[in-house]
């Protein structure tokens, strides 16, 4: 009898070990992004970059956008830069997303008014790259 009591004791043990561990994992792996979402978003930030008062506007979304998509898939970090220090493995051009970002930075904290198009571009390329990068465009 205290034999099947143990074992008994011993499942019920191995079964909580079993859930907390897959609640673990679940809690760290990352979640799979709506990519149709993301596409309807970039193709709206697209869209500004035909004109050139509205490219400001559009790197400062495209940075959302790729905090959102950091965000969603749970990378740890309370600001973005942090959230890209964490994610910087996941990302194919780090240099590219800095790059893209820190021009972010400059946009809105300083007075730029004359921004050039290779800029723009090489910002966005970075933005586009880290967001396929984290699976949220295709």
């Amino acid at each position: 009898m205290n034999d099947n009591l143990l074992l008994v004791g011993a499942s019920v043990g191995l079964i909580v070990i079993m859930f907390i561990v897959r609640l673990v994992v679940k809690r760290r792996s990352p979640r799979a992004l709506n990519a149709e979402y993301f596409q309807a978003r970039w193709k709206e930030l697209q869209k500004m970059c035909g004109d050139k008062t509205t490219w400001p506007l559009a790197i400062i979304d495209a940075d959302k956008l790729l905090d959102e998509a950091l965000r969603k898939s749970r990378v740890k970090g309370k600001t973005m830069g942090e959230r890209l220090v964490t994610a910087q493995r996941t990302l194919s051009n780090n240099d590219a997303v800095w790059f893209a970002h820190k021009l972010r930075n400059k946009l809105v904290h300083e007075d730029m008014t004359n921004l050039k198009e290779a800029d723009v571009k090489n910002a966005l390329i970075g933005f586009r790259q880290a967001l396929k990068d984290l699976g949220a465009l295709k």
